[in-house]
């Protein structure tokens, strides 16, 4: 392998931001010209919705495991595989330093990531349903955990090789077409992997709408759906590999897009993230992201599970993205035209207390879910409540996400922008993964049950279950803890928002020149 310096704008970043570049001089003005790229355009489209596959995937298995019985304990020990995307910049500047010349930049990482992901998934196609449990048998959801943690570390690799690619694969007229490549790939990869998945594999959506004859399952198995998935993974990557080239030297357009940026190794990469972290605006800043979504994490993290125990379809919950689809592609778009000014965070401010209105709102749906349910039956009214309720939040959800990411490109070095802007969004990110895992690790410790036919048996472990079970009894829940948690989050919410909105308004006035720091490309120079 060899190591060459050089920075990247965005390379990393969030997909709002990291793959449309602000370009310079004359390119500034220059009209998009899609001669002679509407292939690498089509490349990218196809990267992105591989790429959003396995996220699709690991959506999927809390439903399947929810119906299978897992606890909320064994959730929130599944949570811990949506983590690679939150800190993917631990590992960024390897990827983006550390490769192969002959075979390309990002090709590098790119191919073998590719086979890796292809080759788990046909892994997991052998074993999931033995890892899944059921009829009796306890998921073994350790084994699940580590292989879709593998699974996310190497599509988030895999993010970080294309988005890379995507800003010298084009022209640098046509480079803004990799953020649309990606918002549309990644959620049609999504779409696939999570919705298409869960109503191909219930029953009752094949029978009632794609068979003639009935049957015991759906058209589609979790293993199946991994085989094929799998299977194109590695055909796939095999095309990519032979038929795409990688023009890092011998295209001298390319070359010319490249010596337009500033180069970093890996060791200056952690030196400018060192730089950054100490700085104390950004210390406060961290503190606000990695504490705001507490405020949310019951509702986001265990309402739609609590909707499923409560006799929801988990495929009717899945199909009822689809009318939300055209909303969380136009609200960016809306938002953007509001966070545009010298104050974004303002309508950061503004958003928070109607998302804690809906997080209520949500609760109390959980709750009256099994009174408006009747005889199994789901009436159509419940839901256009539930579409309506979370239409609503994603407005607020989307208002607060645009706000801060406007916030960040305000505030984010130029010298260092792509670096600066990774490491705002990774706090962003993993303020909404740990308070989600600990949100569902709670919901069990707070619940207390007790056996329909032992007024001594708490059901606490495993044995006093099965004894409750053999007794013809049956564990009821005497006190939901999941209610407490989300009172507790809202109250929360309200003591956080008087406390921190002053800081936050302090952030926002502080001059630029606060947030700087010196690159090492910029002393080097001196």
């Amino acid at each position: 392998m060899s190591t060459k310096r050089r920075r990247r704008r965005n390379s990393e970043s969030n997909d709002l931001i990291e793959s449309t570049p602000s370009p310079t001089g004359q390119d500034e003005h220059e009209k998009p010209d899609l001669r002679g790229d509407k292939r690498n355009i089509a490349v990218l489209l196809f990267l992105y919705i591989l790429q959003g596959i396995p996220i699709g995937l690991i959506a999927a298995v809390p439903m399947l495991l929810q119906n299978r019985g897992a606890s909320y304990k064994q959730q929130a020990e599944f949570s811990f595989a949506y983590w690679p995307f939150s800190i993917k910049l631990l590992w960024a500047p390897i990827v983006d330093s550390l490769y192969v010349r002959r075979f390309g930049r990002r090709k590098s990482w790119l191919v073998p990531v590719q086979y890796l992901l292809g080759g788990f998934m046909l892994l997991l196609s052998v074993h999931v349903d033995r890892w899944l449990g059921g009829d009796g048998v306890e998921p073994n959801v350790p084994m699940l955990t580590l292989l879709f943690f593998v699974l996310n570390f190497l599509a988030a690799t895999q993010d970080i090789a294309v988005d890379g690619w995507a800003l010298t694969m084009l022209k640098r007229c046509n480079v803004g077409y990799a953020s649309t490549c990606n918002s549309v790939g990644q959620t049609a990869g999504y779409f696939l992997g999570y919705v298409v998945f869960i109503a191909l594999e219930s029953k009752d959506i094949c029978n009632g709408y794609l068979r003639d004859v009935p049957s015991d399952e759906g058209m589609v198995t979790l293993p199946r759906f991994l085989y094929f998935w799998g299977i194109t993974f590695i055909v796939a990557t095999t095309l990519v590999a032979i038929f795409k080239k990688e023009n890092d030297v011998e295209d001298a357009h390319t070359d010319a897009r490249y010596k337009e940026e500033h180069e970093l190794n890996i060791h200056e990469s952690y030196k400018v993230l060192w730089d950054i972290v100490r700085k104390r605006p950004v210390q406060i800043l961290a503190a606000i992201l990695l504490t705001v979504k507490v405020t949310f994490a019951a509702s986001d993290a265990v309402t739609s599970l609590k909707l499923i125990d409560a006799g929801v379809p988990k495929e009717k919950l899945a199909i009822l993205a689809l009318p939300l689809i055209p909303l969380q592609i136009v609200l960016p778009l809306f938002v953007g035209k509001h966070t545009n000014g010298p104050r974004p965070m303002d309508l950061y401010l503004r958003a928070i207390p109607w998302r804690i209105v809906l997080a209520t709102v949500a609760t109390l749906i959980a709750y009256a879910t099994p009174y408006l349910i009747s005889g199994g039956e789901v009436p159509f009214y419940y839901y256009v409540l539930l579409v309506t309720s979370y239409g609503c939040y994603q407005v607020f959800l989307y208002s607060m996400f645009v706000a801060a990411m406007a916030f960040f490109a305000k505030i984010s070095d130029p010298a260092v922008g792509g670096t600066y802007m990774t490491f705002l969004n990774t706090l962003c990110n993993l303020g909404g993964n740990w308070p989600n895992t600990v949100a569902l690790w709670l919901v069990d410790v707070l619940t207390f049950k007790q056996c329909s036919t032992q007024s001594t048996n708490l059901c606490l472990n495993k044995e006093e279950l099965q004894e409750c079970t053999k007794s013809g009894g049956k564990c009821e829940i005497t006190f939901d803890g999941y209610y407490l948690e989300a009172a507790v989050c809202v109250v929360y919410g309200i003591i956080w928002l008087l406390v921190v909105r002053k800081w936050i308004r302090y952030l926002q006035d502080l001059p630029i020149r606060a947030w700087s720091v010196v690159a090492p490309i910029a002393k080097k120079q001196r």
